[in-house]
């Protein structure tokens, strides 16, 4: 069966925690099962977020996150893609590009003037979907982020 690709609700929490639990271990953090879940529900509670899941034969494959944000010099809406995954297994199949491209089009429907997103410079796979789908890397700004101590 191919893979099917819809926008989430909370009712699809108890799939996507696992989902996203990985995501973070790609990113080297520790698993933490119960963080992703109340991160997720909070984002779910406070309509913060927009999430799309892809799914085969009824299993949960990956998933993308979708953030408002606003464009001052564009005078526009935008959204953040700032997370995208897909289980090792299932990829390769399309998944990726599929998400990407109901973000697309939520993005498109909701008046959005772009998406942006960021990945990891040694991120290879990922770069080449991002610019075989006609995504084009900033070359103009840098990205810098500041730790807030807690």
């Amino acid at each position: 069966m191919r893979h099917t690709v819809r926008q989430a609700t909370i009712r699809d929490l108890d799939q996507l925690v696992p989902l996203f639990d990985h995501y973070r271990q790609f990113y080297g953090r520790t698993s933490d099962l119960c963080a992703a879940r109340e991160f997720l529900l909070a984002r779910f509670h406070n309509d913060e977020s927009t999430v799309f899941i892809a799914h085969e034969n009824g299993r949960a494959i990956g998933f993308t996150q979708l953030y408002p944000s606003f464009s001052s010099i564009s005078l526009a809406r935008i959204f953040i893609l700032n997370d995208l995954f897909v289980y090792e297994q299932a990829r390769r199949k399309g998944v990726a590009s599929a998400l990407m491209s109901a973000a697309v089009q939520f993005a498109t429907a909701s008046g959005a003037d772009r998406l942006s997103l960021s990945t990891a410079i040694t991120n290879n796979a990922a770069q080449a979907l991002y610019h075989s789908a006609g995504w084009t890397r900033d070359d103009q700004f840098m990205v810098y982020d500041l730790a807030i101590p807690t």
